[in-house]
């Protein structure tokens, strides 16, 4: 069965405006049969910021990537995330802790610039260079 790896957004942006050798990174990854997916908060995010000249490059990325939904059970999941680090003193913004929630409740790893947003230990990030 083969990987599947959650991009986080600035991964999606960056692989999209080819900035970081991020498409270099992501060929690899699939070279090596792993799959790339996103969830419905990485789209919300990446049309927050779309510029109109990079619609139809961003349609077709993020098209290629396999996609995750929030479910009822992420959503659950990202709640009891916010609780338990709320009660540890880190206060973790609900964008990054439904990515999380998404990337733990389906085994997937997690690809991310933004290593201090995702502090759990069992999350699974991808080193990034």
């Amino acid at each position: 069965m083969p990987t599947t790896c959650l991009l986080d957004t600035t991964v999606i942006i960056d692989a999209i405006n080819d900035r970081n050798g991020r498409n270099e990174l992501l060929a690899q990854l699939i070279a090596q049969g792993t799959l790339l997916a996103c969830c419905s908060i990485n789209i919300t995010e990446v049309f927050m910021g779309m510029r109109p000249q990079e619609a139809r490059r961003t349609e077709d990325f993020l098209e290629s990537l396999e996609f995750y939904p929030v479910t009822r059970d992420v959503a659950r999941i990202a709640g009891e995330l916010y609780r338990e680090w709320r009660q540890q003193g880190l206060t973790l913004p609900l964008p990054g802790l439904t990515v999380a929630a998404v990337a733990l409740h389906n085994g997937l790893e997690l690809a991310t610039d933004n290593a201090r947003d995702f502090p759990m230990p069992e999350l699974r990030l991808l080193p990034m260079p």
